[in-house]
């Protein structure tokens, strides 16, 4: 037959139904075959307690770890199957269990299409317990008192043998070893025998500690910063002890001040000579100078902000820094500085001087700030940064139209601060807490005298998994003539994202009696409280109540109130907190809706 007659033929109409059957018959079916499998895997006799062990063999068992594998053949699901009871008994060994009972099924579907079922009778038995310990120290660090005389508290003789208590046991004792100097320690033996004939366990743990080691002299390989300059951030002195853990200290320390791109730490044990003192390199690379942070955020209290930052991590041989930092928003503009000299522990202690410089026009006042601040800060030994200073400012303000002024003033100032979280941006049990007084004298360049102090507090706590509770507190105080007698920057007002949700930002407060218009006033109480409750992955529903205001005793005031619902999205940077408060005190209680992103605490 000719290929046009052939095509011809193929072309009838009469051919047709016949490929179409061959097709049905041959194709088709094969195409099932390679359908997915349905299966279910059921693991039994692991209930209640044993919770845990079944985790540890689902999470170890081939075939449940592959059920939903598109890929899945009848042969490889048989294979699955064989190795189970195996991997059953070995998943179980850690916690002790040496003769578990297994009886397995696999069964067929009972029509094609439907779903296999494997299922594992589990019967795990006694478990074994631990019969006696061999536990020896020999060599020089014998009689050490910083090195066990047991083997460990926690695994006695009569004890169920827990792999992960024998591993926690032997690794505590060679951390031990190795960080009071014995660098050449041994392990003669280290092992848990299993008897199965008598169904117990034997534990031998012998360790030769070998010759003690000290720390020797420091030298530093960079030409970045003065080697006295390092030497403060070395916590430990020639003739100490061998510690691995503070090498990994100056380590961690000096690439947290960012000078160094990396840090390795050399000891030159070959070189430690017949009193086993160890000098130690330290070979430091520097980072780059310059560092640039572009950032976005928005709050309902001032828009859309825009943040650039310049810094310079070093700019003498003694560690000095530079910060400049620019936040712009419509009504809010900065531009502020932060010149840091270390002294003291320069991982925490400095000398600053900070120029300052502010506008702003709000719906309660609208003015400019400079400021200029050197101050000293430290963190104590409790673990407050305690910071005192004085500021030179100059600040032009209008609150009223007949409550504007150009004031100068010389303020000395100190704060205390503390916080303490789990995770700084999502934080789930902590607190932060900051404390300030600051005041000035008439004739010290300023034209009044006043005396303020000032705290503020916010607590987060969670319960039954999925619950937050938040509170948060602000509470200030001057003493001053009259409110007239402070800038506007140093008088209290209420309102906004962080302060009374359901009104806008800093319109609550003493009012002019004429205007009604907030002029601040000489205290502030505010507080807050939220439930805030997980509804699924990252989002979160919450219900609060905002109280308080700002008062003053030359005018009359009431405590206003609002309440509201709120909806949480945890972003990497911090909550996306969406509220809706009502104005409960106020006529109508007319709502407001404030956005905020960034950090709890």
């Amino acid at each position: 037959m000719t290929e046009p007659r052939l095509r011809q033929w193929l072309r009838c109409s009469a051919i047709r139904p016949a490929l179409q059957l061959l097709f049905a018959l041959l194709v088709l079916p094969m195409a099932q075959g390679v359908q997915a499998l349905k299966l279910e895997v059921r693991v039994e006799g692991l209930t209640g307690e044993d919770e845990k062990y079944r985790k540890n063999v689902l999470a170890l068992l081939g075939i449940y770890q592959e059920r939903k594998d598109k890929d899945l053949s009848v042969p490889r699901l048989e294979a699955l199957h064989r190795r189970a009871p195996d991997q059953i008994r070995k998943a179980l060994t850690p916690f002790g269990f040496y003769r578990v009972q297994v009886e397995d099924t696999l069964t067929k579907p009972p029509s094609e299409g439907g779903v296999w079922v494997a299922n594992y009778q589990v019967v795990p038995s006694e478990p074994v317990k631990v019969s006696s310990i061999d536990y020896r120290i020999t060599g020089p660090g014998t009689e050490d008192p910083n090195i066990p005389d047991e083997f460990s508290k926690e695994l006695q003789p009569g004890d169920v043998l827990l792999h992960s208590k024998y591993d926690k046991a032997t690794e505590e004792i060679r951390r031990l070893v190795a960080q009071h100097g014995y660098l050449d320690y041994e392990l003669t033996f280290n092992w848990a025998l299993i008897d199965l004939d008598n169904y117990e366990a034997r534990i031998r743990f012998h360790l030769e500690t070998g010759p003690r080691y000290y720390l020797g002299n420091m030298s530093f390989t960079q030409d970045l910063l003065d080697d006295r300059y390092l030497d403060k951030f070395v916590g430990f002195k020639p003739g100490d002890i061998y510690d691995p853990e503070a090498l990994l200290t100056l380590q961690g320390n000096l690439l947290g001040t960012e000078y160094y791109e990396r840090v390795e730490i050399v000891p030159h044990k070959a070189a430690a000579g017949e009193n086993r003192t160890v000098p130690i390199e330290v070979i430091a690379t520097p980072n780059k100078a310059n560092k640039y942070r572009f950032g976005f955020g928005y709050a309902t209290d001032v828009g859309s902000r825009v943040t650039l930052e310049w810094r310079r991590r070093y700019l003498t041989q003694w560690g000095h820094t530079l910060k400049l930092e620019t936040n712009i928003s419509q009504p809010f503009q900065r531009m502020k500085g932060d010149y840091r000299i270390p002294v003291g522990n320069p991982l925490r202690d400095y000398i600053t001087i900070r120029p300052d410089l502010r506008a702003y026009d709000i719906a309660s006042r609208k003015g400019d700030i400079q400021t200029l601040q050197v101050a000293h800060s430290v963190v104590t030994p409790s673990g407050w940064r305690r910071t005192a200073g004085i500021d030179y400012r100059r600040e032009r303000f209008e609150v009223t139209a007949d409550d504007a002024e150009l004031v100068n003033e010389l303020v000395p100032n100190i704060t205390w601060s503390k916080t303490v979280t789990n995770d700084p941006i999502y934080t789930t049990d902590g607190y932060r807490i900051k404390f300030a007084i600051l005041g000035t004298t008439q004739g010290l360049i300023s034209p009044s005298s006043y005396l303020s102090g000032n705290a503020r507090f916010k607590w987060i706590k969670s319960f039954f998994d999925d619950y937050r509770l938040i509170a948060r507190s602000d509470l200030g105080v001057s003493w001053a003539n009259n409110v007239f007698d402070l800038p506007a920057s140093r008088r209290y007002f209420a309102g906004g994202d962080n302060s009374i949700r359901g009104w806008a930002l800093d319109v609550l407060g003493p009012g002019d009696p004429v205007t009604k218009e907030a002029v601040g006033g000489r205290y502030l109480a505010v507080g807050s409280l939220e439930l805030e409750h997980r509804i699924r992955g990252n989002w979160s529903g919450a219900i609060f109540t905002d109280f308080g205001n700002a008062f003053d005793p030359d005018f009359t005031r009431q405590v206003e109130v609002s309440a509201g619902l709120g909806a949480r999205w945890r972003s990497p940077i911090g909550q996306i907190r969406l509220d809706v408060a009502f104005a409960l005190t106020k006529e109508g209680s007319p709502a407001r809706l404030h956005i905020v992103i960034g950090p709890d605490l």
